[in-house]
């Protein structure tokens, strides 16, 4: 395949998933021989920036609100500016992938071609989430939503991609599923790496920001219920809030957190049980990786794809979210028997070759919708 000029664009590179897959990603393009940017908004990095993919970014940390209403117009131009930059200086680009809010607002406003936003998140669940927080916060979300209308769009599973078909909250250009890419080789080898701060003994561990989100009240009330009084590990970017709530609920003499880490993978694979409380996720990348670690996984059945993960066999272990009692009774079930998670069908369908090739391919659709809107311009079709 002829080399591409892909621009991978997203908020920051703050630890989130979203980040992780991006990274990810640009690192099996470059494998391919084919030309990732990372291009970047926000300077914010928890993850260690690639040293043989360019990495571009576009505000300083002094510009705040870069999405605000009396900023939108100026952030819009910058970005603009600073496309037309790059474009000038590596040549036009075959592909932009959008991800995140503030990246998909910002690239659909400048215009950005040819483009597609990556929705790694439901949006009705975010939505109903940011109604709470009050009507500025649901104005400024729903805008950022709204900018997706007309889009050609990549959703990171079947649920999402049905849920905006069917709210038609968003009409897109077009819409497709593309699964999260995992690297499964290197996770193993990465889960191998030795790490002496991983605690001796057994212990359940938890992967993911500290946000309403990710329910950890719903995780440390489950905790207490457990008739298995095991620790439970934290990887999270906030340990101060989470041992706070840990402590209201009456089990931080049970709660470990280490904070972020670069390579969760250790101690993923030495946790006897990995679990996920969330109110909502987009994919669940947490759970795939637990798998391919060989550890248990426990989940809520929350919208959208742990129930695309955790199928046949596995799917006794979701629970219905907000249910305390269901999570910690499943968590005790999990800990005296699990079955053979050695290999399951989800492995095949997020090998990072598979969907490395099905984001190439959206490099030759744009291709030739450019050419039918060249023809059709023309007056041959």
């Amino acid at each position: 395949m002829q080399m591409k000029r892909i621009g991978i664009a997203i908020d920051s590179l703050a630890g989130g998933g979203a980040e992780k897959i991006v990274l990810t990603l640009a690192a099996q393009l470059k494998k391919l021989g084919h030309e990732p940017h990372l291009l970047v908004l926000m300077p914010n990095c928890d993850y260690q920036l690639p040293d043989d993919i360019p990495v571009h970014f576009c505000f300083s940390p002094e510009q705040k609100q870069i999405d605000s209403l009396w900023r939108l117009r100026h952030s819009v131009a910058q970005v603009q500016q600073w496309v037309e930059g790059l474009i000038d200086q590596f040549g036009q680009f075959d592909l932009f992938l959008s991800n995140l809010d503030k990246t998909n607002l910002l690239f659909t406003k400048a215009s950005i071609t040819p483009l597609y936003c990556v929705i790694h998140n439901s949006i009705e669940e975010e939505l109903t989430r940011q109604l709470k927080l009050g009507p500025l916060a649901y104005f400024n979300m729903l805008r950022a939503k709204k900018a997706l209308n007309g889009q050609h769009l990549v959703t990171v599973s079947k649920g999402i991609e049905r849920e905006i078909v069917q709210s038609k909250r968003v009409s897109p250009a077009s819409i497709r599923t593309i699964y999260n890419p995992f690297d499964i080789a290197q996770i193993r080898a990465r889960a191998d790496e030795e790490n002496s701060d991983i605690p001796q003994g057994d212990y359940l561990i938890h992967v993911g920001r500290v946000a309403k989100q990710k329910r950890h009240d719903i995780l440390f009330k489950a905790l207490a219920k457990m008739r298995q009084p095991l620790p439970l590990v934290l990887l999270c970017n906030n340990p101060k809030k989470a041992l706070k709530l840990a402590k209201k609920h009456g089990v931080a003499d049970r709660v470990i957190c280490p904070g972020f880490q670069a390579n969760p993978f250790p101690w993923i694979k030495q946790a006897k049980l990995l679990v996920l409380s969330s109110d909502y996720e987009g994919f669940g990348n947490v759970l795939l990786e637990g798998l391919v670690c060989n550890t248990p996984v426990v989940s809520t059945r929350c919208p959208h794809g742990p129930d695309e993960i955790l199928t046949q066999g596995l799917a006794q272990y979701l629970v219905p979210r907000r249910d305390a009692v269901a999570l910690s009774q499943a968590m005790d079930s999990a800990l005296m028997a699990y079955p053979d998670i050695t290999h399951i069908d989800m492995f095949d369908r997020v090998a990072i070759a598979e969907i490395t090739q099905a984001y190439l391919t959206l490099c030759d659709v744009q291709s030739e919708s450019d050419q039918s809107n060249s023809l059709s311009s023309s007056g041959v079709l």
